[in-house]
């Protein structure tokens, strides 16, 4: 019994010599293995990986410089990359691409990225007058992004250009960081049923045409199709929007919820868009609410519904006395209650509206200044056609209403008057605006009932034009008569 303890004891002794030899042997190749492989210059073989990248993308893919990196994972890093159309045009690039890819699944065969970093990448993207997109090759790296499933991902300071026809707007100082991706269900999917994702973004500035806006921030979580954005600020007209989107992909068409809120926005700062001469000094609150559904954006704004609202008091206006302008108005043939109007479609509904329209004609050289005591813009919108509610304000002497629709979906002024009523809501002057947002036609004003004041006299001898007798209202909102 004894004897067998002691022969089996240098038996397992020596097992154990063995073992360590051999992982001692496995190992020291390796290491040499890894050792040649990190004095290789990889920029050798870029060509190569440039010709594989562009096979991926569907674009030519260059690359300035290559890097690689063992421990203690596999990385690799790319200075200057660019892809470029086939006329030599850069649509995209980035300042340095650096990826991480586990070695289990790497020595399997299998390649697993860990994370990608993209550090001041570039996007241009431009649609031609046939609607093509300039990018539209990469959807080929769509079959990619089953490589990313549980990756990071991370952007540094980008910059999105964005040009079609005569809109275009540049995005800057963004950052991105999507903590973990996922992939599942049936790869013959639609990706947005797929994906499950959890992130945050931002933006430093975004400028458009006619609006620059500041410090977006945002984040995004969903799975199974259903993905929740928000809340997403962002500093717009001196005030701080907030803003939220619920996105359901999980059924054959998307469908989406927004919500958004501006309050104590500026109105001068809105006006600024319309004219840089703006003068004016006040704080309004802007609201909506709409639902829509859709693949694309003609579909999505036909099926847009909710509502809208845009409130204010103690506003004031350089540059021109509605009160005044009003009560003269057989003398002030330059004067228009559409520029008036324009306050009704201040904040970001007005900036589609106002696109064709001089409506900063209110902050003529007329001099004087208008107070606005109350000022309410309540709006239902339906398959993109929005109409008032409740729209009318208060100077210190008389009431200004609106009424009319707003086609989104052709974008036409449908039926817009705008008039000055009495104490019991009856149209006194009139006009009207219609035809296209960029190219609108407005009608000469029309006095409907005798005005009070100086204009009394004017009409005494054309009494006759209006009979005594109870006129339909043009307006039962809520605005209250000047007291």
């Amino acid at each position: 019994m004894t004897r067998g303890l002691t022969e089996g004891a240098p038996r397992s002794r020596w097992s154990k010599r063995v073992l360590v030899t051999a992982c001692a042997c496995g190992g020291s190749i390796v290491l040499a293995v890894l050792g040649a492989i990190a004095f290789v210059d990889v920029n050798r073989y870029k060509p190569q990986c440039e010709a594989v990248a562009t096979r991926a993308l569907g674009m030519d893919v260059c690359i300035g410089r290559l890097g690689l990196g063992m421990f203690p994972v596999v990385h690799m890093s790319a200075q200057d990359g660019r892809i470029v159309t086939d006329q030599g045009l850069v649509v995209a690039s980035a300042k340095r691409v650096d990826i991480t890819v586990a070695w289990l699944p790497l020595l399997r065969g299998q390649v697993r990225v860990g994370r990608i970093e993209l550090v001041q990448p570039r996007l241009a993207v431009e649609r031609d007058r046939q609607g093509r997109l300039n990018i539209e090759k990469l959807k080929r790296a769509v079959s990619l992004l089953g490589t990313l499933d549980g990756s990071r991902l991370s952007v540094a300071d980008g910059t999105i250009d964005y040009a079609d026809g005569g809109q275009a707007f540049e995005i800057t100082g963004c950052t991105l960081d999507v903590h973990r991706m996922r992939f599942a269900g049936d790869a013959a999917l639609p990706l947005p049923k797929r994906l499950s994702i959890r992130a945050e973004f931002g933006c430093g500035r975004i400028r458009t045409t006619n609006v620059i806006l500041s410090a977006l921030k945002g984040s995004v979580t969903g799975e199974a199709g259903v993905y929740e954005v928000g809340p997403v600020t962002m500093q717009m007209f001196g005030g701080r929007a907030v803003a939220r989107v619920r996105a359901d992909c999980s059924g054959d068409v998307p469908r989406y919820q927004v919500s958004y809120s501006l309050p104590d926005f500026r109105i001068e700062e809105f006006l600024r868009v319309l004219s840089p001469k703006a003068a004016a000094d006040g704080e309004m609150d802007f609201s909506a609410s709409v639902s829509m559904q859709g693949t694309t954006p003609g579909r999505m704004l036909q099926t847009l519904a909710g509502e809208a609202s845009l409130r204010g008091e103690n506003l004031v206006l350089e540059g021109a006395d509605f009160d005044r302008n009003i009560a003269r108005f057989k003398s002030s043939q330059n004067f228009s209650l559409v520029d008036v109007g324009a306050v009704f479609f201040a904040g970001p509904l007005g900036l589609v509206v106002t696109k064709g329209y001089n409506f900063a004609g209110l902050l003529g050289h007329s001099g004087g200044s208008s107070r606005i005591r109350t000022l309410v813009s309540d709006w239902s919108i339906d398959h993109g056609v929005a109409r008032t509610k409740d729209v009318a304000m208060a100077t210190l002497q008389n009431r200004i209403a609106l009424e009319g629709r707003l086609d989104f979906v052709n974008e036409r002024f449908d039926g817009l008057t705008m008039a000055v009523i009495d104490a019991g809501g009856c149209a006194r002057v009139r006009q009207s605006i219609h035809g296209s947002f960029a190219a609108p036609t407005v009608d000469q004003p029309r006095v409907l009932r005798s005005l009070a004041g100086p204009m009394l006299g004017l009409y005494r001898d054309a009494r006759s034009l209006f009979p005594a007798r109870p006129c339909e209202a043009f307006y039962s909102g809520s605005v209250a008569p000047p007291g």
